[in-house]
């Protein structure tokens, strides 16, 4: 490994440069170190935290967001509570990518600090690290009065994937934010259970078309996702063509023969990306029925919705040639 300091003469240099009068130049010697990529970088940089200009904290942030472990997310905790937002925000993307599960001991204590913006950041890279005791903190923070930190919250909760926290989750599909609701409802999708299943299912009808979207999609990778075939169906007529798009995506996965003519009614809309996604889905499926609502698109004005139908068409000959149907 190089030498982090081979930009200056000797350690004492270095001590020089990080406290010189000009914040330009110690805005430089922190660049060095964060390139360095030496661990042996990281206390100095914590040794920055404290500097009198926002131009250097926020580069120490940025420089120490290039290294891992609980030294570097003890500093990082320090700057992120940090008055100036582009400081605060630059180290709590730092935080975002640790990776070291003992990084969690130094930042777990900020999920009760008085700063939403610092529970969400602390919550957003607990996220990322897995640790089963941040599990409490984080079904605490469900009752955050700050939505965003709820939908950080379900992101902790949805990556430790618990079957435990399964009522805390489709409680949250309730939330009266439509983000935390969209959140929790994706968050469902390693359940096994058939309560996870429901909550899903009854997103459908949420009042948010970007819920119903998510629930539409989550459906299709979720094990008992096929107990919502019906629903899934029946969102194929939503008004928003998104939704029906990722219905019709999650029955082509499932291969709901039944959804077979409730796809190809899809085939028609003036939304290519919807057509293109009909055409999979039924090549997915493969049933004789979807033969007479792919050839009118077989010739598509659209390039991919034409090869999608094509495909689908061949996988459909396929199939029977191959079942002698």
């Amino acid at each position: 490994m190089a030498d982090p300091f081979e930009a200056y003469d000797d350690v004492d240099d270095v001590d020089d440069r990080l406290h010189a009068a000009d914040p330009g130049e110690r805005r430089v010697a922190i660049i060095a170190l964060g390139h360095s990529g030496d661990p042996a970088a990281v206390a100095y940089l914590a040794g920055m935290t404290d500097d009198p200009d926002a131009g250097v904290r926020q580069q120490v942030a940025l420089a120490l967001g290039e290294f891992d472990g609980p030294e570097a997310a003890a500093a990082l905790a320090k700057v992120v509570v940090d008055h100036e937002h582009a400081v605060a925000t630059a180290a709590a993307d730092g935080m975002a990518e640790l990776k070291d599960p003992a990084s969690a001991d130094a930042i777990l204590p900020l999920v009760s600090h008085p700063h939403a913006f610092v529970r969400m950041a602390t919550l957003r890279a607990l996220k990322e690290l897995r640790r089963k005791d941040s599990l409490k903190p984080a079904l605490d923070a469900l009752r955050d009065v700050d939505a965003s930190v709820r939908v950080q919250a379900i992101g902790v909760i949805g990556f430790l994937k618990l079957e435990g926290s399964i009522p805390a989750l489709t409680s949250a599909t309730s939330d009266g934010d439509p983000h935390v609701r969209r959140a929790a409802v994706s968050a469902l999708a390693f359940s096994h259970v058939k309560p996870a299943t429901e909550s899903i299912t009854r997103a459908l009808s949420d009042t948010d078309w970007m819920v119903r979207e998510i629930a539409a999609e989550t459906l299709g990778t979720n094990v008992n996702g096929i107990q919502a075939a019906d629903a899934l169906i029946q969102a194929t007529t939503d008004d928003y063509w998104q939704v029906r798009l990722k219905a019709v995506r999650s029955l082509g996965k499932m291969r709901v023969v039944r959804a077979v003519s409730a796809i190809g009614a899809c085939i028609g809309h003036s939304q290519a990306n919807l057509r293109k996604e009909g055409a999979a889905a039924l090549g997915e499926i493969a049933d004789l029925a979807g033969l007479k609502f792919l050839e009118p698109i077989a010739n598509d004005a659209d390039p991919e919705v034409r090869k999608n139908a094509r495909w689908a068409m061949q996988r459909i000959l396929a199939n029977q040639s191959a079942t002698g149907s």
